[in-house]
């Protein structure tokens, strides 16, 4: 809904060096839910810790995101949510499978429950993004009042 129908001038401008768009972000969700998530889950879950993670493509969105509008992102986007979610509760997670460990490929032993406490995070922090992109299209409007409006600030270097 806070996307859905805004002007491509939104929905298509980033916020500063080295962030994603609207758009952008919609399209890495999407390749998250395909790659990331679940992918991950039944990784833990069949291999343990004798399997690691596949590495995430930061920029594997790219392809999903070039000959799609965002109202076709953000639709499917709801189909592959809808159809992780359901993977997810046919897992049937309990405490015990909670805490199996799996091996990022980066970060070393996790949990299944960390992961998927991450995948809560990570979504909050790209909502946080869209938000940013967003209020950072009218940066140049608010005047002095950008020094009180903490959304405007640069973004912090990774």
């Amino acid at each position: 809904m806070l996307l859905s129908g805004l002007p491509r001038e939104w929905t298509h401008q980033d916020y500063g060096p080295a962030t994603w768009s609207p758009h952008e972000i919609v399209g890495h969700l999407i390749f998250g839910e395909r790659t990331d998530w679940i992918p991950r889950a039944r990784i833990i879950l069949q291999y343990s810790e004798t399997r690691a993670f596949d590495p995430f493509d930061r920029q594997g969105h790219a392809s999903l995101c070039r000959d799609r509008t965002l109202d076709e992102l953000l639709d499917l986007f709801a189909l592959e949510r809808e159809a992780s979610l359901g993977v997810l509760r046919g897992f049937n997670l309990n405490q015990e499978t909670l805490r199996r460990t799996g091996i990022h490929p980066a970060l070393g032993k996790v949990t299944l429950s960390q992961l998927l406490a991450t995948w809560v995070v990570h979504d909050l922090n790209h909502v946080a993004q869209v938000c940013r992109a967003l209020a950072y299209q009218h940066h140049s409007e608010v005047g002095p009042w950008a020094a009180y409006l903490s959304i405007l600030a640069p973004p912090a270097p990774r």
